[in-house]
């Protein structure tokens, strides 16, 4: 959990603020380059090392900081080498499968062949850039075995930003700013049973900030034991009453304070580590029906099905915009998701249904073709953030979330759902009928409307041909509402009374009945065995059976 708020500080206390986070800043670049040096051959008796190099310069407190900060970064580094490697590996292999096919040869899967490429320059041109992707595999891995990351703290856009400043509208003293706030280092973390809940960087309840100053820059104190208050109050607005519990119950919060040189602003941010919401049974989560969403490019699609998987209402689309930044990205799918959490509550819903989709393979230039827009499309997909984003905020809703197999989901919902779900009034689109089968499959139905019908002779056994019905037992139909008056000339008025009555038709002894019925202690046939005729009070019903009829003047 991470909450941020405007950290509104003096001149005097910003120039102490830089002065510090400018010094372990330092230390902290000094401590990822020994950590880069030392490789694979890292242990815990190195880390020790080092901590106690920078306690001697700072703080226990700001050199546990500074060390795990440092061991995040080299493992986040090692875990992106890895991915790069695998990708290089899967192009080179798509790359080389398609190379060895003939021109304009067509794809069999069930051979596991691919296609070949259409023309004899597409071809040479692709021969090309399986050398360059060679080469890079050939580096990574070598880099992979000998355990050198390459890492720069500020990041490596902004580094190399550095001899073309006017590229992104800045001169070179704008960029030294932005450089300086993205290598200083200001962070805290928390611990449990101390007070505030950070010794290091300490908020009080009613908003005071105070600081621990390294051993180094300890003139700068303006307060006792070596801390530095600062003037400005912070004041939390979102999860404030959260935060306000942790830090009177003394549990662990990290802080991080950070500049905006753009703004020239500064910022607090508060991080906690909350318990790991309770897993809900899938049968227990869909008991209140399910919400299915398709992910598109620049919406969701939503509809809401009840427990037997019928869809109810009406459909639903929550738009966003993936064009710009990253951060506008972000909010746009931040925003998108808020309103389907709400709406899922406002519905009754307890769980949402999305497909499990990644495009880990998909973003291949084989797979995309020559069509750079599609790449583009597909690489843009936020897919991953949105499973992260839709996890987290589902769980504060209490509402669960099903993962569910994207196969044939979009063919199958407008082959069996669209057309049906149309009416006068409504166009159904590919993605509301894609929702439905998503949320289909999430409930265990099939994705057909209903199922293939049995013989007639089994009916009775197999059931109903639909899928739609819930499991509860199967009532008999009432009679149909009665109209006034005759349906016909030859009915006399009040003669369908009973026409709804089925057991008043065929079944003996019936209150509706006016007369006596055959005895059942008389013998079942007539004379010289042969079956009672009409005049015996009996008639033959369906199928064989024998029924009861009113005998005149009983």
């Amino acid at each position: 959990m991470t909450i941020r708020t405007r950290l509104r500080v003096s001149p005097g206390d910003a120039a102490v603020l830089t002065e510090v986070g400018t010094f372990l800043g330092s230390l902290a670049s000094r401590d990822l380059a020994v950590r880069s040096r030392q490789g694979l051959g890292h242990d815990a008796a190195s880390w020790a090392t080092r901590k106690r190099a920078l306690t001697e310069v700072s703080s226990a407190r700001w050199a546990g900081s500074i060390t795990r900060a440092t061991h995040d970064q080299w493992a986040l580094a090692r875990r992106g080498q890895a991915d790069e490697m695998a990708w290089l590996r899967g192009q080179t292999a798509q790359i080389e499968a398609r190379l060895a096919r003939p021109l304009g040869a067509k794809a069999d899967k069930r051979a596991g062949l691919a296609r070949g490429y259409a023309t004899r320059a597409e071809w040479h041109a692709t021969s090309r850039r399986l050398r360059l992707l060679r080469d890079r595999s050939a580096a990574v891995e070598a880099d992979l075995r000998a355990g050198r990351v390459r890492v720069v703290r500020g990041g490596r856009r902004l580094a190399r930003l550095r001899h073309h400043p006017v590229a992104e509208g800045a001169n070179h003293g704008e960029w030294a700013g932005r450089w300086r706030a993205a290598r200083m280092f200001l962070s805290a973390d928390g611990e449990s049973g101390k007070r505030w809940g950070n010794e290091t960087i300490r908020v009080t309840g009613s908003g005071e900030v105070s600081i621990r100053l390294p051993a180094a820059l300890a003139h700068l104190a303006n307060a006792p034991h070596g801390r530095y208050a600062l003037d400005a109050a912070v004041v939390f607005t979102h999860r404030a009453d959260e935060w306000q519990d942790r830090i009177a119950a003394n549990r662990a919060v990290a802080y991080r304070i950070h500049h905006d040189p753009v703004r020239d602003r500064w910022y607090v941010t508060a991080s906690w580590q909350r318990a790991a919401a309770p897993a809900v049974p899938l049968r227990a989560a869909l008991a209140r029906g399910v919400v299915g969403v398709d992910m598109n490019d620049d919406h969701l699609a939503v509809w809401r099905l009840d427990a037997q998987g019928n869809p109810v209402g009406e459909p639903r689309r929550f738009r966003y915009d993936l064009s710009g930044s990253a951060s506008h990205r972000d909010a746009q799918i931040r925003h998108a998701l808020t309103r389907l959490l709400h709406y899922t509550r406002r519905c009754g819903a307890g769980a949402i249904a999305v497909e499990d989709l990644h495009f880990a393979a998909g973003t291949s230039r084989e797979l995309g073709g020559v069509s750079k827009r599609f790449r583009r499309l597909v690489s843009r997909f936020p897919t991953t953030r949105f499973r992260a984003r839709l996890v987290s905020m589902a769980a504060e809703q209490n509402v669960a979330i099903v993962a569910v197999d994207p196969a044939y989901t979009s063919r199958w919902g407008a082959q069996h759902w669209q057309r049906p779900l149309t009416t006068a009034t409504r166009e159904t689109t590919r993605h509301d009928a894609a929702a439905v089968a998503i949320g289909r499959r999430a409930l265990g139905y099939s994705i057909r409307r209903r199922a293939v019908p049995p013989p007639y002779d089994r009916r009775d056994r197999t059931g109903h041909r639909t899928v739609q019905a819930g499991p509860d037992p199967w009532e008999r139909e009432g009679p149909r509402p009665r109209l006034p008056g005759p349906r016909t000339r030859s009915v006399p008025p009040g003669g369908d009374a009973k026409a709804g009555d089925q057991r008043a038709q065929d079944h003996c002894g019936h209150a509706a009945e006016r007369g006596a019925c055959w005895p059942e202690s008389a013998p079942p046939f007539g004379p010289q065995g042969l079956r009672p005729g009409p005049e015996h009070g009996l008639r033959h019903g369906p199928g064989g059976r024998v029924g009861c009829r009113p005998v005149p003047g009983a």
